[in-house]
């Protein structure tokens, strides 16, 4: 096995992953790196139980001289712990050599993930907003909460105040709890006991003599009746769209947000935002495609088939699986029925030949296999590039996609010497083709295992050796991988592949 050669510089560690470069400084530093993001990481000494703090070159920057932790927050960013006994714990704010920003006292902190610039400070059960450089934002009171990116809820003498960025209280207006903004309004109840939905600065935009459950529907909000339980529909202004008989009210949270959907005795009516109308249908599970066409799911027959806004039949629920794809910027519908597949462009017409499998799905183009003959296929001018050398690709379940998970993982692939090796959806060669055997995962995971003379080994899909290929075993234990050699067991985390390099 060649030794790994550290030749650490900015551009080098620019071009790894977060993921590999714990793996460099673990083996330059002789610590455990047990973090890494944005130009720093976290070490921790076995011998001492002590943490510290690496750059991206492997040098250390500071050696806690604590029992206890270091928690990267964001950049040269940290919280110190530090333990003294079971009850005793002090935190501080560092920055990369040590140097404590918000000093070593007992507390706690939020570290609010919308924010690079406040940080709550919890001591004796009070809490203080401070920026990062160490400067008290909003001195100690009975409670503070983030609320959206640049707003704070403070409670003193059990009323809530609202509160700006700077630590200015935007008003005198009292609430009875906190709350959260989204799009610059939060849903409260007011003084009267009634549903209102406030701007930023705590000002009135609507009020409601309904009472209002949800605002992400907006300018629409969502009903329900205190008696029946039954939800309905109205604009700003309390018109009625729909009266409170539904059973629930589901407004779309991604995507376009073009529509809400009401249910009522099993089937769902679509109101459509664009047009301000009503669409009763038949069915009780519809998804949106595009041009106002839905995909229907039939729960007995475990079948999916199209409709449009009106509930008109565009095409019968016969098929094993259906879902829209953006590639090369245009709409497309892929539909699969047993070994049968198509994909529909925007008019509706089949753009493969049949007989053609789709293997992958990417932004740009697709990958099929034709009469045993792998190709890159252009959805623009459907022109066919052979992948030469390819003697199998191994397809991902059609169950891989969802929100999170738009295209394909890269392909697995075996070439005529029966040697396995990856390529990207454009058929670029990522992983040589020089093992054994790959075996990736079907869930979002960036790890993958290679075999080479009959041992194991951990890659990722940015080609960086994560684990020696000197393992006799491995075993998938969902968020771990295990990997045995001579009765002993090493492990590794999975991260999350997103179909672009990892951030963290």
């Amino acid at each position: 096995m060649k030794k790994l050669i550290f030749v650490l510089s900015s551009a080098v560690c620019m071009g790894q992953t977060n993921q590999y470069m714990k793996v460099i400084l673990s083996k330059k530093t002789g610590k455990e790196v047990n973090s890494y993001a944005e130009g720093y990481g976290t070490t921790y000494d076995s011998d001492s139980k002590k943490q510290g703090i690496v750059d991206s070159l492997g040098r250390i920057t500071f050696e806690s001289p604590y029992r206890g932790s270091i928690s990267h927050i964001f950049k040269n960013k940290f919280v110190l712990r530090s333990e003294e006994g079971i009850s005793r714990v002090k935190s501080a704010i560092i920055d990369q050599k040590g140097y404590e920003l918000i000093p070593l006292d007992e507390q706690d902190f939020n570290t609010y993930w919308l924010s690079k610039e406040r940080i709550i400070s919890s001591k004796g059960g009070k809490e203080a907003i401070y920026d990062y450089k160490g400067k008290q934002i909003i001195p100690y009171s009975d409670r503070i909460r983030f609320s959206g990116k640049n707003r704070f809820f403070v409670l003193r003498d059990k009323k809530w105040f609202l509160y700006d960025f700077n630590g200015q209280q935007l008003n005198h207006r009292e609430f009875k709890t906190d709350y959260s903004f989204e799009e610059g309004r939060a849903l409260i109840i007011n003084e009267d006991q009634r549903s209102e939905i406030i701007g930023i600065n705590g000002e009135t935009l609507h009020q409601f003599s309904k009472l209002v459950r949800d605002i992400n529907a907006y300018p629409y909000v969502i009903t329900q009746n205190k008696n029946t339980g039954k939800y309905g529909l109205v604009d700003t202004e309390e018109h009625i769209i729909a009266d409170e008989i539904f059973n629930e009210i589901t407004p779309e949270y991604f995507g376009k947000k073009e529509y809400v959907y009401l249910v009522k005795n099993g089937k769902t009516t679509v109101f459509c935002k664009n047009d301000g109308k009503l669409y009763p249908s038949n069915f009780k599970y519809l998804n949106p495609l595009f041009n106002n066409l839905f995909s229907v799911y039939n729960d007995k027959l475990k079948k999916t088939g199209i409709v449009d806004l009106k509930g008109n039949i565009i095409l019968p629920q016969e098929y094993d699986f259906i879902k829209n794809f953006i590639i090369s910027g245009k709409n497309f519908i892929y539909l699969k029925k047993g070994s049968d597949e198509k994909l529909l462009d925007v008019n509706l017409h089949n753009i493969i030949d049949e007989g053609v499998q789709v293997i992958g799905f990417f932004p740009e183009n697709l990958v099929l296999k034709k009469n045993e003959q792998y190709y890159r296929f252009s959805v623009v001018n459907h022109q066919m590039t052979e992948l030469k050398d390819i003697d199998m690709i191994r397809k991902q379940d059609v169950e891989y996609f969802n929100l999170l998970n738009q295209y394909s993982k890269p392909l697995v692939c075996k070439n005529n010497n029966n040697l396995y090796g990856i390529l990207d959806g454009k058929g670029m060669e990522i992983v040589p083709f020089i093992y054994e055997d790959i075996i990736a995962f079907e869930n979002a995971e960036n790890e993958i295992i290679v075999k080479k003379e009959g041992k194991y080994g951990v890659l990722n899909f940015q080609n960086e050796l994560l684990k020696d290929i000197v393992y006799d075993k491995y075993f998938w234990q969902k968020e771990v991988l295990r990997l045995d050699r001579n009765k002993k067991s090493d492990f590794i985390y999975f991260t999350r592949y997103r179909n672009y390099m990892p951030r963290f």
